[in-house]
């Protein structure tokens, strides 16, 4: 499983640990990564996804789930999160 958020597509970063010393050895920078269940309510079903803690205060900022994925890029969303955009807009086309 990658360490990327499936909403954001925030992933890995590298750099340097730094000594007293100034040597410098690599390491990496690991984001914050969730495991929740986030409500649809245009569909009314529930998802689980693995998401960053900063994508979730965001999911809460923009007012859910869906207005979330109806804002976000298809190019930063996982696979399964452009699924339930997917469905979303045909449900809100029917509707």
């Amino acid at each position: 499983m990658s360490r990327r958020c499936e909403l954001t597509g925030k992933g890995v970063l590298t750099g340097n640990n730094v000594s007293h010393a100034h040597n410098k050895s690599r390491r990496r920078y690991l984001p914050n990564l969730c495991n929740v269940s986030l409500m649809s309510e245009a569909i009314g079903q529930s998802y689980r996804f693995r998401v960053s803690a900063n994508a979730l205060r965001t999911v809460e900022h923009r007012g859910g789930l869906d207005a979330f994925l109806l804002k976000a890029r298809d190019s930063e969303l996982s696979l399964k999160a452009r699924r339930v955009k997917r469905t979303l807009q045909k449900t809100q086309a029917a509707s």
